[in-house]
């Protein structure tokens, strides 16, 4: 199931997230360790517990969520062996959905039938994000060299 964090609307909750994010960042270039203190309605709750460790591909997801609430966006996290429906994968693709059943019948992302309802392996839709963006970058690369091969100053 995905977890969802809606927007941080209060103004000391997005100030404490962008402090976490800053500690977190600093922790992660000077090696240094972190103290985590939960904060429940403006009171700090203090907890005698062992150290927590946490390897650095977990701290740089906290601090991109951190960043991302601190911008006043909302935070899904989703498993990638997760199945989802073709709307969930349009809004992630950021196309809509008429545009991803296309994809779909096309061939272009696996999905199967659930019933009547397909349903997609998110792991699938990022992969497909993720080589778009390869051919969109191969694409502006190639544009790049024709320009400096025309001598156009770019």
């Amino acid at each position: 199931m995905p977890a969802v964090l809606d927007r941080l609307e209060n103004k000391e909750e997005i100030e404490l997230a962008k402090a976490a994010q800053r500690c977190i960042v600093a922790a992660l270039d000077h090696s240094r360790a972190v103290n985590i203190a939960i904060v429940e309605d403006g009171i700090e709750k203090i907890e005698e517990s062992p150290l927590l460790k946490l390897p650095p591909k977990i701290l740089r997801l906290f601090a991109d969520m951190l960043g991302s609430l601190a911008q006043g966006k909302a935070v899904t996290v989703i498993p990638r062996e997760m199945d989802i429906t073709t709307q969930e994968a349009a809004t992630y693709l950021n196309v809509s959905r008429p545009y991803l059943v296309r994809l779909l019948e096309e061939g272009k992302i696996p999905f199967h039938k659930v019933g009547t309802h397909r349903r997609i392996h998110f792991e699938d839709v990022v992969k497909y994000k993720e080589d778009r963006r390869k051919v969109s970058q191969s694409a502006v690369q190639q544009l790049v060299d024709q320009a400096q091969e025309l001598g156009m100053g770019y």
